[in-house]
């Protein structure tokens, strides 16, 4: 697998780009931007990264003192890895304090994702966290992880699991390789992450159960500014299994133990051959 610009980006192949290059976009018009690093990979466009494109497109047509505290996205159709995504945005409000932005995800004249997100000027307010970062090893006494997943820059370690038995981890620790410039690029990496590692993982047999585990939608909602430069521990658990579909909820912490974010997500679960080898989609 090699990861590099589109053949009309002049410069070397990169053969695996760090986090900022993997997000960075090209803008055509105001409102109208192409992604940059293609994959000659053999499974399709990794969702997360899609997601983390278009908040980043968004973020391109708000003000600069607000800042993404929620997305909203719908998976519609298999994209290609080794083609371009052309991404269109939609300014549909900006209020006093709020600024909300719908963006469409095309690759061959299909749209493959759509997503809303909402944007939010600093405030003030009262403070207060429901859950607390669970007690486990911290990532500088583990080593590194071996598991094979699509995550491109970002270093993974896994810690104990909540469920005993666990075939594929639901709570890992996460870190960009490369420092990231701004809190809108720490908020799309939060995003590019939120998608690869799946709660159903803690539901007994639940990974040999479902074929890939296909997104249908993903939600993310950014409560405080965290550095994803530095240690996150991503804390998944499963909601639902029913009629084919797979829900989960989940937390990102900071490594100070601030809750950073919330996710939701619904997967395909469908019957399915067993997946073989540690290989997340």
């Amino acid at each position: 697998m090699a990861l590099r610009p589109s053949a009309s980006v002049t410069g070397p192949p990169e053969v695996s780009p760090e986090l900022p290059e993997l997000l960075a976009l090209e803008r055509i018009e105001d409102n109208l931007f192409r992604t940059v690093v293609v994959s000659d990979e053999p499974a399709g466009l990794y969702g997360g990264q899609v997601a983390a494109q278009a908040l980043r497109a968004a973020a391109a047509t708000v003000a600069g003192d607000r800042h993404p505290h929620s997305l909203h996205g719908y998976f519609l159709s298999r994209g290609d890895a080794a083609r371009r995504v052309l991404l269109t945005v939609h300014r549909d409000r900006d209020g006093r304090s709020y600024s909300n932005r719908r963006v469409i995800a095309v690759q061959h004249g299909v749209v493959i994702f759509n997503m809303v997100a909402s944007f939010h000027v600093t405030e003030e307010g009262r403070d207060y966290q429901a859950h607390q970062l669970p007690e486990v090893t911290a990532p500088e006494d583990l080593a590194d992880s071996q598991i094979a997943t699509r995550l491109r820059g970002v270093d993974i370690r896994v810690p104990e699991q909540p469920s005993p038995g666990q075939e594929w981890p639901s709570r890992v620790w996460l870190r960009s390789r490369s420092p990231l410039a701004d809190d809108t690029l720490q908020a799309c990496a939060l995003t590019y992450v939120s998608d690869m590692f799946s709660g159903l993982a803690r539901i007994p047999g639940g990974r040999g159960y479902a074929g890939p585990l296909t997104s249908i939608d993903h939600a993310v909602w950014i409560y405080r500014k965290v550095a994803l430069d530095d240690w996150v521990l991503m804390d998944l658990e499963p909601e639902s299994t029913a009629g084919g579909r797979g829900m989960y909820t989940g937390r990102i912490f900071g490594r100070d133990g601030t809750l950073a974010a919330g996710i939701a997500q619904e997967s395909l679960f469908r019957p399915g051959p067993p997946r073989t080898g540690p290989l997340a989609d």
